[in-house]
């Protein structure tokens, strides 16, 4: 058995992991038996795997997901909504956050634009990557509150840090000037660098217009559509589904 004070020592130099391990009954036996190179590189590898655990924990903490239990695992692929396997096997492999490629997720009203764009998130935070999920009205207000306090060009910067930023619901409602102005300047910071995922129910082809500013619309256009992987989801309402309508 190991002492106490060993413990506290391992605790104290936030080795966790290796604490956990050694404490762990299951484990005590087994180990015992090994040599003493193979018993190291166990308390190597559970350290490790504790420091991605809590990692991902602190990731899908702060990307304040609206689906939190969403995966990836759990996609279904009975109904027809236009999903391609191939597509989402290659988006979980992380491709496009590591280039800043972005994601444009489109269709009806509840058929799993959120669902899936959480499902996404959280795969991109087991990957390691920062994310953090908004409704696109709603950051918008924030950005034109953080004018008036001065914040304004703080949050643009830790926005623009974020590996993944998710904007839910975008185009949803009419869009003001100075919300356009916001919106260019959040996705200038992002282009080339960073991954944006944005879901609306209208189609990317309806956006220059909704817009509502050719010249504006042409330089947000810009830096969102070139180069993104377009998903159009279409079926049936997963909610009546789920209620067997």
């Amino acid at each position: 058995m190991l002492n106490e004070h060993t413990l506290q020592q391992l605790r104290t130099l936030r080795l966790d992991g290796m604490a956990a391990a050694l404490t762990d009954p299951a484990n005590q036996i087994h180990v015992a038996e090994l040599p003493f190179d193979q018993r190291l590189a166990l308390l190597v590898q559970r350290e490790l795997d504790w420091r991605d655990g809590k990692r991902q924990e602190r990731l899908l903490k702060a990307a304040r997901l609206k689906v939190s239990t969403a995966c990836l695992e759990d996609i279904d692929w009975r109904s027809n909504r236009g999903l391609s396997r191939d597509t989402i096997q290659t988006l979980a492999g992380g491709d496009w956050l590591r280039h800043g490629h972005n994601v444009l997720l489109t269709g009806a009203t509840g058929c799993g634009k959120t669902w899936l764009s959480c499902a996404l998130g959280q795969q991109a935070a087991r990957l390691g990557f920062s994310v953090y999920y908004a409704r696109a009205p709603r950051l918008l207000e924030e950005l034109h509150v953080a004018h008036g306090d001065g914040s304004f060009t703080r949050r643009l910067a830790q926005l623009a840090k974020l590996d993944l930023l998710i904007l839910d619901d975008f185009a949803i409602a009419p869009i003001a000037a100075h919300e356009r102005n916001d919106l260019l300047e959040l996705l200038d910071d992002r282009v080339g660098s960073r991954a944006t995922l944005i879901t609306s129910q209208l189609p990317v082809t309806a956006w220059h217009t909704w817009l509502d500013d050719p010249t504006l619309a042409d330089a947000i256009l810009d830096r969102i559509v070139h180069g993104s992987h377009k998903l159009a989801l279409k079926g049936e309402s997963m909610r009546k589904l789920a209620n067997g309508r």
